[in-house]
Protein backbone atom coordinates (compact mmCIF):
# COMPACT_ATOMS: atom_id res chain seq x y z
CA UNK A 1 0.00 0.00 0.00
CA UNK A 2 2.95 2.15 0.62
CA UNK A 3 4.27 2.15 -2.28
CA UNK A 4 1.06 3.42 -4.53
CA UNK A 5 0.78 6.12 -1.65
CA UNK A 6 4.41 7.20 -2.76
CA UNK A 7 3.38 7.05 -6.83
CA UNK A 8 0.28 8.79 -5.85
CA UNK A 9 2.39 11.29 -4.11
CA UNK A 10 4.84 11.63 -7.33
CA UNK A 11 1.93 12.22 -9.58
CA UNK A 12 0.29 14.75 -7.06
CA UNK A 13 3.68 16.51 -6.70
CA UNK A 14 4.12 16.92 -10.51
CA UNK A 15 0.88 18.11 -11.12
CA UNK A 16 -0.61 21.64 -10.54
CA UNK A 17 -2.91 20.83 -8.05
CA UNK A 18 -3.61 22.44 -4.73
CA UNK A 19 -5.46 19.84 -2.85
CA UNK A 20 -6.38 15.76 -3.62
CA UNK A 21 -8.57 13.50 -1.44
CA UNK A 22 -9.00 9.82 -2.08
CA UNK A 23 -10.75 7.30 -0.30
CA UNK A 24 -10.24 3.79 -1.18
CA UNK A 25 -11.01 0.58 0.64
CA UNK A 26 -11.36 2.26 4.30
CA UNK A 27 -7.98 4.22 3.77
CA UNK A 28 -7.90 8.34 2.88
CA UNK A 29 -5.32 10.14 1.82
CA UNK A 30 -5.49 14.14 1.93
CA UNK A 31 -2.68 16.50 0.04
CA UNK A 32 -2.21 19.67 0.27
CA UNK A 33 0.46 22.30 -1.33
CA UNK A 34 1.92 24.78 1.10
CA UNK A 35 0.43 27.68 -0.75
CA UNK A 36 2.08 29.88 0.57
CA UNK A 37 5.18 29.67 -1.78
CA UNK A 38 5.47 31.80 -4.72
CA UNK A 39 4.19 31.09 -7.72
CA UNK A 40 7.91 30.69 -9.10
CA UNK A 41 9.54 28.73 -6.95
CA UNK A 42 10.02 24.83 -7.81
CA UNK A 43 8.60 22.34 -5.46
CA UNK A 44 9.08 19.44 -4.08
CA UNK A 45 7.92 16.22 -2.27
CA UNK A 46 8.75 18.08 0.83
CA UNK A 47 6.25 20.80 0.37
CA UNK A 48 3.16 18.51 0.12
CA UNK A 49 1.41 18.54 3.63
CA UNK A 50 -0.12 14.74 3.61
CA UNK A 51 -2.19 12.63 5.93
CA UNK A 52 -2.98 9.44 5.44
CA UNK A 53 -6.00 8.04 8.19
CA UNK A 54 -7.24 4.53 8.16
CA UNK A 55 -11.25 5.13 8.19
CA UNK A 56 -13.15 1.89 8.14
CA UNK A 57 -10.49 -1.07 8.98
CA UNK A 58 -9.96 -2.66 11.58
CA UNK A 59 -7.71 -1.20 14.38
CA UNK A 60 -3.78 -1.96 15.03
CA UNK A 61 -3.17 -4.29 17.56
CA UNK A 62 -2.17 -2.87 20.59
CA UNK A 63 2.06 -2.63 21.52
CA UNK A 64 1.46 -1.54 24.91
CA UNK A 65 3.53 2.19 23.90
CA UNK A 66 1.11 5.17 24.90
CA UNK A 67 -0.12 6.70 21.79
CA UNK A 68 1.53 10.00 20.77
CA UNK A 69 -0.12 12.92 22.82
CA UNK A 70 -1.22 16.65 21.62
CA UNK A 71 -0.69 17.43 25.44
CA UNK A 72 3.11 17.17 25.53
CA UNK A 73 4.87 20.14 26.93
CA UNK A 74 5.09 22.52 25.07
CA UNK A 75 4.93 25.83 27.36
CA UNK A 76 8.83 25.68 26.79
CA UNK A 77 9.27 26.39 23.40
CA UNK A 78 7.33 25.76 20.08
CA UNK A 79 6.36 22.80 18.90
CA UNK A 80 7.95 21.07 15.76
CA UNK A 81 5.08 18.80 14.50
CA UNK A 82 5.36 15.79 11.74
CA UNK A 83 3.76 17.01 8.52
CA UNK A 84 3.47 13.16 7.44
CA UNK A 85 3.07 9.79 8.91
CA UNK A 86 6.45 7.48 8.26
CA UNK A 87 9.24 6.03 10.42
CA UNK A 88 11.06 8.81 12.55
CA UNK A 89 15.06 9.40 11.99
CA UNK A 90 17.19 11.27 14.25
CA UNK A 91 20.83 10.41 12.29
CA UNK A 92 21.51 10.48 8.43
CA UNK A 93 22.76 6.83 9.18
CA UNK A 94 23.08 4.35 10.80
CA UNK A 95 26.73 4.74 11.56
CA UNK A 96 26.58 8.70 12.20
CA UNK A 97 25.60 10.62 15.23
CA UNK A 98 22.03 12.14 15.90
CA UNK A 99 21.24 15.56 14.03
CA UNK A 100 20.77 17.02 17.37
CA UNK A 101 20.33 16.41 20.98
CA UNK A 102 18.41 17.65 24.29
CA UNK A 103 20.52 21.23 24.76
CA UNK A 104 21.95 21.47 21.24
CA UNK A 105 21.36 24.61 19.74
CA UNK A 106 19.86 25.51 16.52
CA UNK A 107 19.57 27.45 13.31
CA UNK A 108 16.42 28.19 11.84
CA UNK A 109 16.90 25.66 8.65
CA UNK A 110 19.08 23.41 10.21
CA UNK A 111 18.19 19.15 9.81
CA UNK A 112 16.18 17.99 13.12
CA UNK A 113 15.63 14.74 11.84
CA UNK A 114 13.97 12.80 8.27
CA UNK A 115 10.77 11.04 8.19
CA UNK A 116 10.87 8.19 5.54
CA UNK A 117 7.83 7.02 3.64
CA UNK A 118 8.88 4.10 1.17
CA UNK A 119 12.57 5.12 1.42
CA UNK A 120 11.30 8.73 0.27
CA UNK A 121 12.98 11.26 2.79
CA UNK A 122 11.72 14.07 4.30
CA UNK A 123 14.18 16.63 5.83
CA UNK A 124 12.52 18.04 8.79
CA UNK A 125 14.37 21.66 10.17
CA UNK A 126 14.06 23.76 12.25
CA UNK A 127 10.99 26.84 12.19
CA UNK A 128 13.26 28.98 14.28
CA UNK A 129 16.61 29.60 16.11
CA UNK A 130 16.78 28.30 19.43
CA UNK A 131 17.74 25.49 21.49
CA UNK A 132 16.42 21.93 21.69
CA UNK A 133 14.16 21.44 24.87
CA UNK A 134 12.52 17.97 24.14
CA UNK A 135 12.96 15.23 21.64
CA UNK A 136 9.29 13.49 21.66
CA UNK A 137 10.09 10.39 19.46
CA UNK A 138 12.45 7.34 19.09
CA UNK A 139 14.77 6.93 16.46
CA UNK A 140 13.12 4.46 13.99
CA UNK A 141 9.62 5.05 15.82
CA UNK A 142 6.52 5.08 13.46
CA UNK A 143 5.03 8.91 13.49
CA UNK A 144 1.71 10.09 12.80
CA UNK A 145 0.44 13.59 11.15
CA UNK A 146 0.57 16.31 13.32
CA UNK A 147 2.76 14.58 16.15
CA UNK A 148 5.72 16.56 18.19
CA UNK A 149 8.24 15.65 17.45
CA UNK A 150 10.59 18.14 19.27
CA UNK A 151 10.10 21.36 21.36
CA UNK A 152 12.47 24.36 20.23
CA UNK A 153 12.69 27.70 23.00
CA UNK A 154 13.80 30.73 22.10
CA UNK A 155 17.16 32.37 22.81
Amino acid sequence: MFKEVAEILQIIDASNCDEVVLELEGIKLAVRRDTSHSQGESRSLETPVTELTQTAAPSAPQTGKKPPTAEASTASGVPVRSPMVGSFYRRPAPDKPPFVEVGSKVKQGDTLCLIDVMKLYTTITATHAGTINEIAADDGDLVEFDQLLFVISAD
